[in-house]
């Protein structure tokens, strides 16, 4: 089987999958730069409304690929070219996009499951899911901007709980400290995820792109551009014609 990400993109829906389950997809470099490449293609495409990532078979994703790190985490050249630039321009290009994302969470989720995780809009999991980012054990620290992505995700005291004490917290705590917006059993997950990504694609694609915006800088602490540039488009007046009319919006 092919290994690396996988993306098919149907009906407004592109789904995202992570592909290496022998590994319980446990990110390589080359999943990074793919995954950043899936990103940059889904901002570009005005026709996708919702992206549902997961990952394939049984597991989100283990981490990363741990066989690969003798390659070049020894060097500081290459160890910082591998985190600023493959994986910060993976989550970077997740963060930055304008569609909507939902994360299909089932089995492990784990260092940089979480990060990828924490990139997503919405995050459904099994309730047997299991999180954590337990790198301590191998001996160095999480990279700097990973590490505040997730700590803002999940919490400042999760967040210490993971890198420290390498510690691994089931579903419903990560539901308690606002890191999950539902927690599902696990055949009830997959399609109450496709029914979420469902909901965000038939509702207004404008209006959620300018949402995302809106919710970055206010993160960022910044004033939007142009908030109100939607006041003569398409979609705005659809919506409230629709409203009025007492019939479904055609977006």
């Amino acid at each position: 089987m092919n290994t690396g990400i996988m993306v098919d993109c149907q009906n407004h829906i592109c789904n995202v999958v992570l592909n290496s389950p022998d590994k319980l997809n446990a990110m390589s470099r080359a999943m990074w730069r793919d995954l950043k490449a899936a990103f940059h293609i889904i901002q570009a495409d005005s026709r996708i409304r919702c992206v549902l990532l997961r990952g394939a078979g049984a597991h989100f994703c283990a981490g990363g690929d741990i066989a690969e790190y003798p390659d070049f985490r020894f060097e500081e050249t290459a160890l910082r070219h591998f985190h600023e630039e493959e994986v910060w321009g993976a989550l970077d290009a997740m963060l930055t996009c304008d569609v909507p994302i939902v994360a299909q969470i089932q089995g492990v989720c784990m260092g940089a499951g979480v990060e990828i995780a924490s990139a997503c809009d919405v995050r459904l999991a099994s309730e047997d899911s299991k999180f954590g980012a337990p790198i301590a054990r191998l001996g160095f620290p999480m990279a700097a901007r990973e590490a505040a992505l997730v700590s803002g995700a999940v919490g400042e005291m999760t967040a210490r709980a993971m890198l420290l004490a390498a510690e691994i917290f089931p579903a419903s705590h990560m539901a308690a400290q606002g890191f999950l917006t539902r927690v599902l059993a696990p055949d009830e997950l997959e399609p109450a995820c496709l029914s979420m990504a469902l909901r965000i694609a038939n509702l207004a694609p404008l209006a959620a792109r300018l949402n995302k915006k809106t919710l970055r800088a206010l993160k960022a602490g910044v004033a939007l551009e142009s908030p109100y540039d939607y006041a003569n488009s398409a979609e705005h007046a659809e919506g409230i014609a629709a409203f009025i009319a007492k019939r479904k919006p055609n977006f």
